[in-house]
């Protein structure tokens, strides 16, 4: 028997909080149960990792893969546990209530998270013998990840490869001297991982016990400035001098003639064979303590990926390179008993790639924003062309809001289709509830629907232009919008379709 079941898409940063940017929080527990009264199974969040300006606080680039973003940290909860005062916390500034602002948030909040940390190793908290536990179980990633920060502002925040040869290649007299000469930020940094880690494992055993799933994002590519290649550099194509000799992107097509260069260090899968995935299997170890399912992004490149000259400017003059995918997924499998991942299948996807799909039987995505362009009757994203094994989204954090889709982006032959497909003229402010209306009729066993089409927002709600680099990543969810109709109306039409 096929489980229906659905979900609303709300990343953590967006929820309501009175600190700037949505935390692990009061407010965090609030959509918990809005969720359970609107009898949904499913949280779908973005990366949890740490996020920074210099990448432009994009949650898909960050200096670790493995570990928790300190900006997630509810300060209430560490004023209840004594790490901060209620003096602290009225020290707060005004924050904007529409968006976060990034730089603010960081400055105000890191400066309390080093006051509850300090406060923390000064006194004899009885969490203490907690945190040696956490520290000893998380030291495969947590040592390097916090040397690595504390190494960054040693030495001015440039990229590691610009470090000391000693430091950048990790000569083992030199990373003796940084661990001693930082022993107190390297601290501070593994506390604030393991709040991170207290405060998420609690919210999640409480989604878990109102029956909701958390899903999470998972890149399939790591930041060159990060812990996790300075750390692991063997399994990573670099030079002599740590420098990236390819770099990762997709090759030209209909929506760009010079491909997309992303700019990421490949694997070198030969290495990875090698050692039997060690790293792939601690990085997915740690994303599925903290995630219930996991959406592997771009896919694509488990089966082969688009390998670009690092002295290349665009991605036009890259090639395909197989990676050994069924001894990879094989290894994973022998290793986890069950691999609940979802395929980002979007785009342009190869036999090769359905049949690993189809082998490792990992559902696909179907994206209604992408069902009207072309021949809507052999469109795979339109609804009668769903198979169940998969899951359905009005859009995702990429696109625009249903909304603004239909307001900015579709021709008056994409809108025509549109009308046809529900025989019916729709107004712009009734779009949302019709995509979703369909995304819950589908066959597909589950469907997700991003909150801002629950709220029926335009694209001033969006999450993220890709193309874009500045501007994203901030929308934050209105306190006035989590009300009790909203909630009646959700759970009737997930019950009428068979998903409650």
């Amino acid at each position: 028997m096929v489980v229906r079941r659905s979900g609303i898409l709300l990343h953590v940063t967006s929820l309501p909080s009175p600190h700037g940017i949505g935390d692990l929080g009061p407010w965090a527990y609030r959509f918990a149960d809005f969720l359970a009264d609107a009898r949904q199974g499913i949280w779908q969040i973005l990366p949890l990792n740490p996020t920074s300006t210099a990448y432009g606080n994009s949650p898909y680039s960050s200096f670790s893969a493995l570990g928790g973003n300190p900006l997630l940290i509810s300060l209430e909860q560490l004023a209840k546990e004594g790490f901060l005062t209620r003096f602290d916390l009225e020290e707060m500034p005004q924050f904007h209530l529409e968006a976060v602002d990034f730089e603010a948030v960081t400055f105000h909040k890191m400066r309390l998270l080093k006051r509850a940390a300090m406060r923390f190793w000064e006194s004899s908290h009885p969490l203490k013998a907690q945190f040696q536990a956490f520290r000893e179980a998380n030291r495969n990633w947590v040592e390097d990840h916090a040397l690595f920060l504390a190494l960054k502002e040693r030495f001015a925040h440039v990229p590691w490869i610009e470090w000391p040869p000693e430091i950048r290649d990790r000569e083992e007299h030199a990373l003796a001297w940084a661990r001693e000469e930082l022993k107190d930020s390297i601290g501070q940094e593994v506390f604030l991982q393991y709040l991170f880690s207290r405060q998420w494992q609690a919210l999640k055993g409480y989604c878990n016990a109102r029956h909701i799933q958390i899903v999470g994002d998972m890149p399939i590519y790591v930041s060159l400035d990060s812990s996790d290649v300075w750390a692991n550099s063997r399994i990573f194509k670099l030079d002599g001098e740590k420098k990236p000799i390819f770099v990762a992107g997709v090759p030209p097509d209909y929506f760009s003639p010079t491909g997309q260069r992303w700019g990421n260090p490949v694997y070198d899968w030969r290495a990875l064979r090698e050692s039997r995935y060690t790293w792939w299997i601690q990085r997915l170890e740690q994303c599925l303590r903290t995630l219930d399912m996991v959406r592997l992004d771009h896919f694509r490149g488990f089966s082969s990926y688009w390998e670009v000259p690092a002295d290349e400017e665009t991605a036009v003059n890259g090639q395909w390179v197989p990676v050994p995918s069924e001894d990879f997924f094989n290894t994973l499998l022998r290793h986890f008993s069950l691999l609940p991942l979802i395929a980002e299948d979007l785009g342009v996807i190869t036999p090769d790639v359905r049949e690993i799909m189809r082998l490792f039987r990992f559902p696909g995505m179907k994206v209604l924003q992408f069902a009207f362009y072309g021949d809507v009757r052999t469109n795979p994203y339109a609804p009668h062309n769903h198979a169940r094994d998969c899951v359905v989204y009005t859009g995702t954090h990429d696109n625009n809001t249903t909304r603004g889709w239909f307001r900015r982006e579709l021709s008056e032959a994409d809108r025509g289709r549109v009308f046809d497909y529900f025989g019916r003229t729709i107004e712009e402010n009734e779009i949302h509830w019709h995509l979703v209306r369909v995304a819950m009729m589908s066959v597909a066993s589950t469907c997700i629907i991003p909150m801002q089409d629950f709220l029926g927002l335009d694209e001033t709600a969006r999450m993220n232009l890709p193309s874009a680099s500045r501007g994203n990543w901030g929308w934050r969810l209105p306190e006035a919008s989590l009300t009790p109709e909203l909630g009646r109306i959700i759970a009737q039409m997930t019950s009428l379709y068979g998903r409650a």
